[in-house]
């Protein structure tokens, strides 16, 4: 069993920055890909970000693409993403996720072992 940890949720206004942070344990953390999704009030949850096992492929949402870094310590097992001008529909909270998929998928579906999640409040 995988168990996954997100933390660095807050209040931040509109254009400013925000880490997230994520460690996940009970798996050796270089065999699973991570991602970071969200979930606004009243909307469905989505994809944010991706990396893969050794961090060489990435991938994001077009919303946040230009915007968002995810990045992987793999002797840490922890995984970070950190979100630059953020806007008030950033307003959500995230999840970390991890799946034991190779491919960095945007699927939901796709991530076995979730974290409770971090809220982000963006004020305008």
């Amino acid at each position: 069993q995988v168990q996954v940890v997100e933390s660095g949720g807050g209040l931040v206004q509109d254009g400013g920055s925000l880490r997230l942070s994520c460690a996940a344990s009970g798996r050796t953390f270089s065999t699973l890909t991570m991602g970071w999704f969200r979930q606004g009030p009243g909307k469905e949850r989505e994809f944010v970000a991706g990396i893969s096992r050794s961090g060489s492929s990435r991938r994001y949402a077009d919303s946040v693409k230009g915007r968002f870094i995810i990045a992987r310590d793999n002797a840490k097992n922890m995984v970070s993403v950190q979100m630059n001008d953020l806007k008030p529909e950033g307003t959500a909270v995230y999840y970390c996720a991890a799946s034991g998929l190779v491919v960095v998928d945007p699927s939901t579906g796709s991530y076995t072992y979730w974290g409770q999640g971090t809220q982000v409040t963006v004020s305008s």
